[in-house]
């Protein structure tokens, strides 16, 4: 049985830092492409990110670039979300998912396998 456990969310204020961690089990981790989504009130889902399963590749949405980092540690089967300079409108539930046996990045929902739960990011004005 895959899980995916998201975890590190909270309230922070504009300008603040968070770093989520997503832990997986149930799955061959390290054959698996990561990505990290998020679902904004009132929004669709839409995609942050992804790494590739080496690490050795990301692809971040347009509107995280340069702020929010992906990272990840197969020998603890983590996926990382680094999210520096935080602005109301990052506000979201979000959420971590893994597409089995693929070797790139993809930012595309539909390739995507397992899906958590999420953690709540809040972030004051």
């Amino acid at each position: 049985q895959v899980q995916l456990v998201e975890s590190g969310g909270g309230l922070v204020q504009a300008g603040g830092s968070l770093r989520l961690s997503c832990a997986a089990s149930g799955l061959t981790f390290s054959d698996s492409t990561m990505g990290w989504f998020r679902q904004r009130p009132g929004k669709d889902r839409e995609v942050v990110g992804s790494i590739s399963r080496s690490g050795s590749s990301t692809s971040l949405a347009d509107s995280v670039k340069g702020r929010f980092a992906i990272s990840r540690d197969n020998a603890k089967n983590t996926v990382y979300l680094q999210m520096n300079s935080l602005k109301p409108e990052d506000t979201a539930v979000y959420i971590c998912a893994a597409a089995s046996d693929r070797l790139y990045t993809t930012r595309n929902p539909r390739n995507y396998d397992y899906w958590g739960r999420g953690t709540q990011v809040t972030v004051s004005s």
